[in-house]
């Protein structure tokens, strides 16, 4: 085993990580599932990593549209640290601004649409023989009229191909196999499989279900190069359920390498939809259970937060039992007023349209797992959190609030139009720059970081590269957090984040929760963090709680919106030993950390003080107009059930 340098010691123990003592041995290295060279650096007691894994290059409809021309390679070089492109392109052919990354990503994966990658190449290659059908024309002169286009096959029951070569769409299955070739050889291209370990792809694509106008998306990532042949979309897998089943026989029970995870995005546009508890086709519970246990196994990790808003949580639902919470109201899509769903569903969420639901949240889909897990045995929604840009830019990882170019090619390439209300197919004010994955893994490999995620133990930020962890146990000492073994004694004495609480080990215990933050050093300083809790009564209803466990949520910390200029104290690290007092042996619950810095300035903000005042749009005056943010970070849950 690799003794780490004192150098990198030093940073881990700064970082809040720590090493066991000398005399133990540490666990095995994780087992490849590839051909490559060992880490130079490991750490079994694992480190934070920072990546994107939805990103969408010129391979998709929705980008190239509207001028994005980027192959998936150029979308890795950037998030590597390269200089990239951003439409509009001039008359020379070449892009009009160029932006790159202020810190390059750790991992990265794009995630172009499965569904018309053939098409799309078609349409953008002369001597394809559909070049001049009509939807190609749109595509390369009418966007929102082709996005439409396409994006209607997506929303219908029964879609159809809208480009082929006179009438032969031999030209679009050869497209979408040279295409889907290009992706993996891009992924190959950029992933380091050297003992430097400096950078890791993933191969993947997004699969697009918008049945009645509703988001079902997931993002599809395959572990390894040991892929199926094609991507398996909306065309040939009507449901998610279908997607899994796919996924499972291509894959997961192929007898190969394969490996593969299912990524749901955007639940708060779905009107429900994404995760109603119904198991179509299953007639008996036994059936019902196998179907939850099918998306169990394919989906281990959830977005919480990108460019369409957060999805943690929402206020004013009704039947929601406990205090409302006022940070839920961060970075919403919905107005305040849309029309709850209630227990049904509705449609038209891709574009705010119909009602908004409380299981388009994250929390209240954690809860609802909880109940299914009492009904079927099993839980369907215990998920780890993620976050991501969802960059049709191909700039996955330009999060920076102060540094914000869109993520939408023309539709947003200017101050001016970033700060109006949208078009026909894509927001505009209320979007925003995107957050960040976090993961706890032994090192920078395909292998680590996807176990890091199957085993729930990740992070979500809304961009800072804030760390966070949480680790559930009974015996923790109070003073854990001053040990400089504190991490090495977090894992021997309980479970962390993505993990069960352990067995309990006295009869009245309440369990104890390590919490730990660490501000990003190009950040804003920590206000405070909190431990949020969901729990089912006896009578099977949901609950939930916040409670703040660190730090100052009475800060005076602020920022002056005409400058941006911040003014207070923080704290650049938050630890403490949290005790739950409301503990009961008979509530199945969850708690997760939700970490939140100073206040600053929202990206709008900066637009509206960077541009000329005689130039400045009505809403940068506008008293509504959101001016500050509290960026934070959220951590995945440890859960619970009582003992059988």
């Amino acid at each position: 085993m690799r003794v780490l340098s004192i150098m990198i010691l030093a940073a881990l123990t700064s970082a809040g990580c720590s090493k066991k003592p000398v005399d133990e041995e540490p666990p095995p290295r994780i087992t490849y599932t590839e051909e490559r060279e060992p880490c130079e650096e490991y750490d079994h007691l694992r480190r934070a990593y920072f990546g994107d894994l939805h990103s969408h290059t010129g391979f998709s409809f929705d980008a190239v549209s509207y001028g994005n021309h980027h192959p998936p390679s150029d979308a890795y070089a950037f998030a590597r640290g390269g200089t990239i492109g951003l439409p509009p392109i001039d008359s020379d052919g070449e892009y009009e601004r160029a932006v790159a990354l202020a810190r390059p990503l750790d991992f990265a994966m794009v995630s172009d649409h499965g569904e018309f990658i053939g098409e799309v190449g078609v349409c953008t290659t002369p001597d394809s023989g559909g070049y001049d059908h009509e939807t190609c024309q749109w595509l390369r002169d009418t966007p929102e009229d082709a996005v439409v286009a396409f994006g209607i096959q997506t929303a219908s029951n029964d879609p159809v191909r809208v480009v082929d070569c006179d009438g032969d769409l031999g030209c679009v299955e050869d497209a979408a196999l040279e295409r889907w070739q290009a992706i993996q050889e891009a992924a190959e291209e950029h992933y380091d499989r050297t003992a430097a370990c400096g950078f890791v792809t993933f191969v993947g694509y997004e699969y697009t279900n918008t049945f009645q106008v509703s988001n079902n998306h997931r993002n599809v990532v395959f572990r390894n190069a040991d892929v199926p042949p094609l991507p398996t979309t909306y065309y040939q897998a009507l449901t998610p359920y279908d997607l899994w089943a796919e996924l499972a026989d291509q894959c997961l029970d192929a007898g190969t390498t394969c490996d593969v995870m299912s990524i749901p995005h955007n639940m708060n546009l779905s009107n429900g939809r994404m995760f109603v508890a119904d198991y179509p086709g299953a007639g008996t519970l036994d059936e019902e259970r196998d179907a939850a246990s099918l998306r169990a196994r394919l989906e281990p990790v959830v977005e919480m937060y990108q460019q369409k808003g957060d999805m943690e949580c929402r206020n004013g639902f009704e039947g929601l039992l406990g205090d409302p919470d006022p940070l839920c109201d961060f970075e919403k899509q919905w107005p305040v007023d849309a029309e709850d769903c209630g227990e049904g569903t509705g449609s038209g969420g891709m574009r705010l349209w119909g009602c908004v639901s409380r299981y388009d949240f994250v929390r209240n889909i954690f809860k609802l797992g909880l109940q299914e897990e009492a009904r079927l045995g099993v839980n369907p929604y215990r998920m780890g959190v993620i976050a991501a840009t969802d960059t049709h830019n191909a700039i996955p990882g330009m999060v920076a609030e102060d540094d914000y170019h869109g993520h939408v090619g023309i539709v947003d390439d200017t101050p001016e139009e970033r700060l109006s209300t949208g078009t026909i197919t894509h927001d505009r004010l209320i979007n925003n720059p995107g957050g960040l994955a976090g993961v706890w893994a032994e090192e920078r490999s395909r292998d680590a970081i996807f176990e890091a995620m199957r085993r729930g133990e990740t992070f979500a930020t809304s961009g800072p590269r804030i760390q966070v962890r949480i680790f559930g146990g009974w015996d923790y000492p109070e003073d854990l957090c001053a040990d400089d073994d504190r991490v090495a004694e977090a894992y021997d004495g309980g479970s962390p984040m993505g993990g069960d609480l352990p067995a309990m080990s006295g009869g009245d215990a309440s369990p104890r929760f390590v919490v730990w933050a660490q501000a990003d050093p190009l950040g804003a300083p920590l206000q405070h963090v909190q431990i949020v809790k969901g729990w089912i009564d006896a009578d099977g209803e949901a609950h939930e709680r916040v409670f703040d466990v660190a730090g100052d949520p009475g800060s005076s910390a602020s920022v002056d919106t005409d400058t941006c200029t911040p003014s207070g104290s923080g704290e650049e690290m938050l630890c403490t030993v949290w005790t739950d007092d409301t503990f009961d042996p008979d509530q199945p619950a969850f708690w997760y950390v939700r970490a939140l810095q100073n206040p600053t300035c929202r990206w709008s903000t900066w637009e509206c003080i960077g541009l000329d005042p005689t130039d400045r749009p009505a809403v940068c005056d506008d008293p509504d107009l959101i001016r500050t943010v509290q960026e934070r970070a959220w951590s995945s849950p440890v859960w619970y059930s009582p003992a059988p």
